[in-house]
């Protein structure tokens, strides 16, 4: 059975999204603060974290952004408030999705679904690797190597990376990414999108790549230019 781990420091709500997540099949596995949290994020194969924002010891984002250095778990942020600032973060550090309290079991696990039928059809329809100069992409284990050089990203910074590079100076306007890579519900701020290219940038340049690089085409947005 797959395994979900519900992290929130609020027991009741903790223990009626258990019992809707066993209702959907998954072994569930509890956590009430932040630290317990991590420890069982690292120590056990989930197939879905739900992890709240405010926790004691250490807050959701923090966990988040802690997990997402070794591992591509889907992760879903749990909120008490709707600040856009808040969303924008948790998916700035690598959440897949977000959720405002108050909310129903039921769309909790509607978005869950939502959310792992999304990385299935992604993991179906694309290739896994590609390759081009000195550049390669390996989306089966997150990885990106420049002249064999491992270069360290992000989830979101690999596939947005993977997204340009796979439509060679093809034009993505930041609402493409946006939808593609955030999902066509999310309201975020399109700074996000320049904020994860500034940092993919950063990494990038840190090895030399010549014959190809990540261009803003002002006005418009981002492609991945072959340079002759």
């Amino acid at each position: 059975m797959p395994k979900i781990l519900i992290a929130d420091d609020n027991r009741q709500i903790v223990s009626v999204l258990a019992e809707y997540a066993k209702a959907e099949g998954y072994t569930v596995t509890t956590a009430f603060d932040g630290p317990n949290a991590l420890e069982k994020a690292r120590g056990t194969d989930f197939a879905m974290i739900l992890l709240d924002v405010m926790m004691p010891g250490l807050d959701g984002f923090e966990v988040c952004r802690r997990i997402r250095e070794n591992s591509n778990v889907p992760i879903i942020m749990i909120t008490a408030r709707g600040e856009d600032y808040e969303r924008i973060m948790g998916l700035d550090i690598g959440a897949d999705d977000y959720i405002v309290k108050p909310f129903s079991p039921g769309e909790v696990m509607a978005r869950v679904r939502a959310v792992l039928r999304r990385i299935t059809l992604e993991d179906d329809d694309k290739p896994q690797v590609f390759i081009h100069g000195n550049l390669t992409i390996n989306l089966n284990e997150y990885i990106t190597k420049i002249d064999g050089i491992p270069i360290p990203l992000t989830k979101k910074e690999l596939e947005i990376l993977w997204t340009l590079a796979t439509n060679k100076n093809k034009v993505f306007t930041r609402e493409n990414l946006l939808d593609s890579l955030w999902g066509f519900d999310y309201y975020g701020d399109l700074r996000t999108v320049d904020s994860h290219i500034r940092r993919l940038r950063a990494k990038l340049n840190a090895v030399a790549h010549d014959g190809w690089e990540i261009k803003t085409v002002w006005g418009v947005g981002y492609k991945f230019e072959v340079i002759p």
